[in-house]
């Protein structure tokens, strides 16, 4: 069971990840991070939706966010690292969720998927995994802080979130295609 503090915690230390993987709907666009290049299965590499603005705009607001949560908080969170280690950990984890989400456009497209055609792993998961992965590679102390029980408590919150946010980016605010 999780304490309510580590949960908090493990919220700030997640955010930068997930501000990273939604701001892109919003502030994407322009040059296509693929150059419109194929694979060699003569299908796009990655697809229009994936931009080099999307790109570093999700890691730069993911890192801002990051940072403010680490100056904020200061030793409340993560006690264990510096000001700068937070914000380096702010970094990877924004890059980490990029890294993912074109991961699995990648593995979309080689399957023959449209951007857009929804997978639930894939779409809604795999930054989420890719970010943490990264992190925990830089700072192997995390896993203690973060756990099983707390890698189940992101997988569901993650997965809620971006069930949520897609709905009301689709429905409400009509910035996606589609509600996925």
């Amino acid at each position: 069971m999780i304490p309510m503090f580590g949960l908090v915690e493990i919220v700030l230390l997640i955010i930068p990840a997930w501000v990273s993987n939604s701001v892109p709907v919003v502030l994407g666009g322009g040059p296509k991070i693929d150059g419109g290049f194929r694979a060699w299965d003569n299908r796009r590499i990655l697809g229009d939706s994936k931009t080099v603005n999307g790109f570093l705009s999700g890691i730069t607001f993911g890192t801002a966010v990051g940072a403010v949560a680490a100056a904020s908080f200061g030793n409340d969170y993560l006690p264990m690292l510096g000001v700068s280690q937070k914000v380096g950990l702010a970094v990877l984890l924004a890059f980490g969720a990029m890294a993912g989400d074109l991961l699995g456009s990648f593995i979309k497209r080689r399957r023959g998927q449209p951007p857009g055609y929804p997978s639930l792993v894939l779409d809604k998961l795999l930054f989420l995994y890719v970010a943490l992965a990264i992190a925990l590679a830089a700072y192997p102390a995390l896993w203690g802080a973060i756990g099983w029980d707390g890698l189940a408590f992101l997988t569901v919150a993650t997965y809620a979130l971006h069930v949520s946010f897609n709905w009301i980016a689709h429905y409400a605010l009509r910035v996606k295609r589609v509600p996925w």
